[in-house]
């Protein structure tokens, strides 16, 4: 049965008798689920693919308990929707992809960079935003756990980037069945999808996070590192023990500044030596000379040789530094090399077995 025919039927009382009727009380959902009947009866697509599938979903259930809908209903609800189209001059874009996408030709790099990542972020309530934010560690045991089509759609909302990470690092037998799979998906529907997406949400938010971001070896390494010698020494004493097997792990950790000459290459000397006062430097040359001639070495070999010899300079013929002096320079040298490696800048070689 057509609209156009439900509403016929629902304004002819009994003889055939044209009954007025006053037009139904209906909430948002329902008109705007009256406005696509309509379009749909018209043969007019209404775009709801735009919609999210919460929204799709929210407008067939209100679509399914409309009953039949009166002339005078239809009327109303028509009137209001041409009205408010009637006093629409602009319409913005959908959300702040849109946005970004009319305006990205005109941003600062700076500025559009900073949005893209704000718009790929998306709403923090969306299982998919959750999930396309945990971090791989995370979502590498769903992808080996669910089965493949699940793990398919799980790879194809995120990044392709991150996707593609996810991807090289499964097995490769895995990894081919998960690609195959993602075939299989172009008729999943979007409420399918969020099904799933609520569900992983739900195993991922069921895992217990660590309350530390490293390991208990790396973090008794960066304390160590943070003490005078004899303290270190004397920890790693009373840790090995305890227990000698941590106990190495930890050494193998520290990086102290006689440990440079093994850890850092020699073209990012010139770079870290930026980022301490030359004074500073200075003092832990000239303390180093003493402690860690081996270090004092690499440095100076690997910085201008004009710049070499002042600081020999400076170091043989200034005074002296006091112990604690020259342990506080040579670990603020540390503390360089130890922020360029951590924001990516340089790489450390790794500790010997």
């Amino acid at each position: 049965m057509g609209l156009q025919q439900e509403i016929c039927d629902a304004e002819t009382g009994i003889g055939g008798m044209r009954v007025v009727e006053m037009p139904q009380r209906l909430g948002s959902r329902q008109k705007a689920a009256v406005i696509v009947r309509l379009l749909l009866s018209q043969n007019v697509a209404p775009g709801l693919d735009r919609l999210s599938p919460a929204m799709q979903a929210d407008l067939a259930r209100a679509m399914a308990g409309l009953g039949p809908i009166s002339r005078a209903t239809l009327a109303e609800v028509v009137g209001e929707f041409t009205a408010r189209l009637d006093g629409l001059a602009l319409a913005g874009p959908n959300g702040l992809a849109g946005a970004l996408a009319l305006l990205e030709p005109h941003l600062s790099p700076i500025a559009r960079d900073g949005l893209r990542a704000e718009a790929e972020a998306g709403d923090p309530t969306d299982p998919w935003t959750r999930l396309a934010t945990a971090e791989p560690d995370r979502l590498r045991p769903l992808l080996l756990s669910e089965s493949a089509e699940v793990a398919a759609i799980l790879l194809s909302k995120l990044g392709a980037a991150k996707a593609a990470a996810l991807l090289a690092g499964l097995p490769e037998a895995r990894a081919q069945v998960i690609a195959h799979a993602v075939s299989l998906t172009a008729t999943v529907t979007p409420v399918m999808v969020e099904r799933i997406g609520a569900q992983l949400a739900a195993q991922l938010a069921a895992e217990a996070e660590p309350a530390f971001r490293i390991g208990p070896v790396d973090r008794v390494g960066a304390i160590l590192n943070a003490v005078s010698a004899a303290l270190r020494e004397s920890l790693l004493g009373g840790l090995e023990a305890r227990d000698a097997g941590f106990a190495g792990e930890v050494r193998k950790a520290i990086f102290t500044f006689q440990h440079i000459p093994k850890r850092v290459e020699g073209k990012d000397v010139p770079r870290i030596l930026r980022r301490v006062d030359p004074e500073v430097v200075t003092r832990a040359v000239a303390s180093g000379l003493d402690a860690a001639p081996l270090a004092v070495e690499f440095l100076l070999e690997n910085m201008s040789k004009r710049l070499a010899e002042q600081i020999r300079d400076e170091a043989a013929t200034g005074p002296k530094p006091r112990p604690d002096e020259g342990e506080a320079a040579m670990a603020e040298v540390v503390a360089a090399i130890r922020a360029l490696e951590e924001e990516g800048e340089i790489r450390l070689i790794p500790p010997e077995d």
